[in-house]
């Protein structure tokens, strides 16, 4: 039997491809293993959105095999990469790489890592499909209280700066019967929380039925008492769905909504099909739906030919919005995009730094002025970790808005629910007591 060891970069939905990939690779007799060392295949599940992403992979390729110190093991690098990078993986001679292999030709590895073996020649599949949703395939997952489920994959926005359309090809989604089933097995497996993904979740659309029919009917099974979703683009907010999220108890009051930039005509240039304007009054709808709705957001900073003064417009934006928390990049230039073909990145580095550095210290202050409103406020909070990066004797959970929450131990054991009193709050994380376990 052989052993495999699976590393996984990048986003949530690569976290679900590798328990796509295991449960494929277990049906053919293979054994998961958490030790590199002993694995005879090693594999690498890989993100392709930024630069420094692609940089850990090709140093984590040579480390590999430096310690393996001549030691006979199989590398393969599966994900976007894999789509991205396919000819500069297999054909440079210094990076000892056995096979490559797209996000929709996992049902290929089989036979691909059989043919590899067997031949000793370097093997790929970077095929992108218009059907592939492994609806028929049920990941193997870790115990735990979240489980994520990828309801469509693709992307039809192409935006000028993402490669996603070009690494995981066009949206198609599962039927709503499909996930619904998925969700039960979860449910009786012990989890109490799903999160919904898609590279557009909103955008999902099978047979007419909405991303708001797909949350009414997960909302509907019995066990699951969270249910979250990944990520969304501001052009598919129908009240419906607005409706679904602020009146549905079991959906979290948390939504992610990337900006990328303030400035209409940067973001003309990035291809997002709104304005600033029709953006601000997205947030407007939605807080009217729901006052104290939980609000993240994406930016990035630095764009091709972004002025000082559309920076501040950016600025300002986040100044007014007061996002809850903000993920805050500088602009990379990736290979294959529009962005890339038609765009000199001309924006200095110390340029971007200094941006991304004032917007930052913004966000700082926005996210610790919302974190120090909840203090004495009573929270219900799902016990996630067992321990802390900082003590052994404080767990850690969330709490409907997403926002961490450290307790003190006592009890308390992962996958329960307690009310907790809000006592402190820094820029990223809440501290509470419990004053309530329910039963």
């Amino acid at each position: 039997m052989k052993k495999v060891f699976i590393e996984t970069y990048g986003c949530q939905m690569n976290e679900y491809d590798t328990e796509i990939v295991k449960t494929i690779l277990q049906q053919e007799d293979y054994e998961f293993t958490s030790e590199e060392k002993e694995a005879d295949v090693v594999l690498l599940n890989t993100c392709s959105v930024r630069e420094n992403a692609n940089r850990k992979v090709y140093g984590r390729i040579h480390s590999i095999k430096h310690r393996r110190n001549g030691e006979p093991v199989m590398i393969g690098v599966l994900g976007c990469m894999s789509t991205n990078f396919r000819k500069q993986l297999l054909e440079d001679p210094k990076l000892p790489i056995d096979f490559v292999v797209g996000p929709d030709s996992y049902k290929r590895l089989p036979k691909i890592l059989h043919d590899v073996e067997k031949t000793g020649e370097k093997g790929f599949d970077v095929t992108l499909s218009e059907f592939e949703t492994y609806s028929d395939v049920y990941p193997t997952r870790e115990k735990g209280v979240n489980a994520w489920i990828a309801v469509m994959r693709g992307c039809n926005n192409f935006c000028s700066f993402c490669v996603v359309p070009y690494t995981r090809g066009r949206e198609r989604s599962r039927s709503p019967e499909n996930i619904v089933d998925e969700v039960k097995r979860l449910a009786d497996a012990g989890f109490s929380q799903v999160t919904l993904l898609g590279q557009n979740v909103n955008s999902y659309n099978y047979q007419g039925k909405s991303f708001a029919h797909l949350l009414t009917k997960v909302g509907q099974v019995n066990g699951i008492k969270r249910i979250r979703f990944t990520s969304p683009h501001p052009k598919d907010f129908p009240h419906d769905l607005l409706h679904v999220v602020a009146d549905n108890p079991k959906v979290c009051k948390h939504i992610h909504l990337p900006l990328q930039a303030g400035s209409n005509r940067v973001l003309d240039l990035m291809r997002r099909t709104y304005t600033k304007k029709e953006y601000l009054h997205l947030v407007d709808d939605i807080r009217s739906h729901y006052e104290k709705m939980v609000l993240t957001t994406d930016i990035i900073v630095g764009f091709p030919t972004e002025t000082d003064e559309e920076f501040e417009e950016t600025f300002a934006v986040v100044d007014e919005v007061e996002y809850d928390s903000a993920f805050i990049f500088k602009y990379s230039q990736r290979r294959g995009t529009v962005a890339a073909k038609k765009y000199p990145d001309d924006v200095p580095e110390e340029v971007k730094t200094e941006r991304i550095i004032r917007l930052n210290e913004l966000q700082k202050q926005k996210s610790l002025k919302k974190n120090r409103a909840h203090i004495g406020q009573i929270h219900q909070i799902l016990i996630e970790e067992e321990t802390t990066k900082r003590s052994d004797k404080d767990v850690q959970g969330r709490n409907d808005g997403n926002k961490l929450v450290i307790l003190p131990k006592g009890n308390l054991h992962v996958g329960q629910f307690v009310n907790a009193r809000i006592t402190d709050a820094s820029a990223n994380v809440l501290k509470g007591k419990v004053v309530h376990v329910p039963d």
